[in-house]
């Protein structure tokens, strides 16, 4: 049997049902009809309908939202407000609910009374009589076709800019205050294998904070082009960004701050790999290199052998000095009869000519042109020095182990010659390893800041060198190669060089696994290192 609807229930049954109402109220001490009232004059859209969905009440707010009358929506059934763009599975689903004696919540596409799509964002909650017989629907629902459009556009335009982050050739990652990942493209992601590490941008964080970051984060201004070398985990090798980033601030979305406006402030950093072009670069600075320091050693070898020269001369020219002032010494060199006068005086022209051919020969020594002094990164001189080297140390399977100093090493010098002193150690490194014959070949190199100090070292596993020889290697023309070959000015450039730098240089008496030479200099800005500290140790 059919149930009455609104228009057609009795007076009878009306009033009855008012004074149900009024009862409830006042049992919560409310006035008679609030409930009834409250659903009158509720914004939102409410409807009672049977437990087939045939419409038995609808409030002003239905009409409005609808465009339907309540005399022409009472009696009829909801499915009046379908569209057929409503998928049947969403139907299906609510009545499936609704059988189970559970609250459906969703949104379903209506139609307005003059045929205009909206979308409905519906609640349908089952209700039965005191005796838990009768079965009604009640229904809430209002019209969120704007909110769904502007949801839409925002859900749309973040889909956009993801697309478009994705699609950038360049790392690209978004930070929060508290330098968090708020957002990343794929090429970021990629850096995770790439350098080897889980949040490759605490690599780059800490080698771009500098002591401009925080003044430029405050004053929103962005930077570009900033180089930051990476070294890659696993033996990799090295790779080169160009950074760029940009601050910005955002309101703060939290339920927090819904009051109380707050402001959030992000880093946009972009980072491009330029190891390509690094890699090019430094191939031509490394044959630059390469030429300067095959000169240099050209032009070292003949001051080398200009010096030996000059050294063998001296030796005889002082000998002859010293019998010519013993002569002198023994009797009047004006006495002809003695027969001293002519042997002095041949001496004597022998010694001016020999001075003479020592000044010339001293004049043709060739100036090292080590260029002028600057800060120089004695990490990078290191690094240069190795590759130089590589084709020996590979062909001697000689293991390199390179330790350098996390704090960059700036020293004030003249990078050739700085250069040419590391080479000199290497070279001699090498030899010494060859030398030792079946031994384990180990190289180890580092750098460390110790205050105003840095240190540079060079570890060989040959054979080393012998305490009471510590001080002599240094002296021109001393070797411990067997049969004195090759013997030459060697170490003593080295140590001229150092000396050049207001450096030290000494053979570590205390490493007993080979040789070991420590080097000191003073970091750019620092004092120079005492003349007391200048010595052999």
């Amino acid at each position: 049997m059919k149930e009455p609807t609104q228009g057609e229930r009795t007076k009878g049954e009306r009033q009855a049902d008012t004074a149900d109402c009024a009862g409830i109220a006042e049992s919560f001490g409310l006035p008679p009809c609030l409930f009834v009232q409250a659903v009158e004059q509720s914004p939102l859209a409410i409807s009672i309908t049977d437990a087939k969905a045939n419409i038995l009440y609808v409030n002003p707010a239905f009409c409005q939202v609808t465009g339907y009358g309540a005399e022409e929506a009472v009696g009829r059934n909801e499915s009046m407000l379908s569209d057929r763009r409503t998928p049947q599975h969403v139907y299906e689903d609510l009545w499936e609910t609704l059988m189970s004696r559970q609250v459906w919540r969703g949104r379903l596409i209506n139609r307005h009374r003059d045929g205009k799509p909206y979308l409905a964002d519906l609640t349908i909650a089952p209700v039965r009589d005191e005796a838990g017989k009768g079965l009604h629907y009640l229904g809430i629902h209002r019209d969120v076709t704007e909110l769904h459009g502007l949801e839409q556009t925002v859900r749309n335009q973040k889909v956009l800019i993801e697309a478009v982050i994705d699609s950038l050739p360049m790392a690209a990652v978004l930070l929060d205050e508290e330098d968090k990942v708020v957002l990343d493209n794929n090429a970021y992601k990629a850096l995770v294998s790439d350098l080897g590490a889980r949040e490759p941008v605490r690599l780059f964080l800490e080698r771009l904070r500098g002591d401009d970051w925080d003044k430029l984060r405050h004053a929103g201004q962005a930077f570009r082009d900033r180089e930051v070398r990476v070294e890659p985990s696993g033996g990799r090798p090295s790779r080169w960004y160009a950074c760029a980033g940009t601050w910005f601030v955002n309101g703060d979305d939290s339920v927090g701050a819904f009051f109380r406006r707050q402001k959030q402030t992000y880093l946009l950093l972009v980072l491009s790999d330029i190891s390509r072009i690094k890699r090019q670069q430094e191939s031509l600075r490394l044959s630059a290199i390469k030429a300067i320091t095959a000169e240099e050693e050209k032009l070292g070898s003949l001051r080398e052998t200009l010096s030996a020269a000059i050294h063998q001369m001296q030796g005889p020219m002082n000998m002859l000095a010293a019998v010519k002032g013993m002569l002198e010494r023994r009797g009047d060199p004006a006495n002809q009869f003695n027969g001293l006068g002519g042997v002095i005086d041949v001496l004597r022209q022998v010694l001016e000519q020999g001075e003479r051919s020592v000044a010339t020969l001293s004049a043709c020594l060739p100036e090292s042109d080590g260029g002028a002094f600057a800060v120089v990164d004695l990490n990078q001189v290191l690094v240069d020095v190795i590759q130089l080297e590589t084709q020996r140390l590979l062909a001697g399977g000689i293991v390199v182990d390179w330790n350098p100093a996390a704090q960059t090493p700036r020293v004030l010098g003249a990078e050739n010659r700085l250069r040419s002193l590391f080479k000199q150690l290497l070279d001699n490194a090498i030899e010494a390893m060859n030398r030792a014959g079946g031994k384990p070949r180990e190289l180890r190199l580092g750098t460390a800041v110790d205050g105003d100090v840095v240190r540079a070292w060079v570890e060989d596993s040959g054979s080393g060198i012998a305490p009471e020889l510590a001080v002599k290697v240094f002296e021109p023309f001393f070797t411990t190669k067997q049969g004195g070959r090759r013997a030459g000015m060697g170490l003593a450039l080295a140590q001229d060089v150092v000396n050049q730098h207001g450096g030290m240089i000494r053979v570590d008496p205390d490493y007993d696994r080979g040789c070991r030479m420590e080097l000191r200099f003073s970091l750019a800005g620092a004092q120079t290192l005492t003349e007391t500290a200048i010595s052999h140790g």
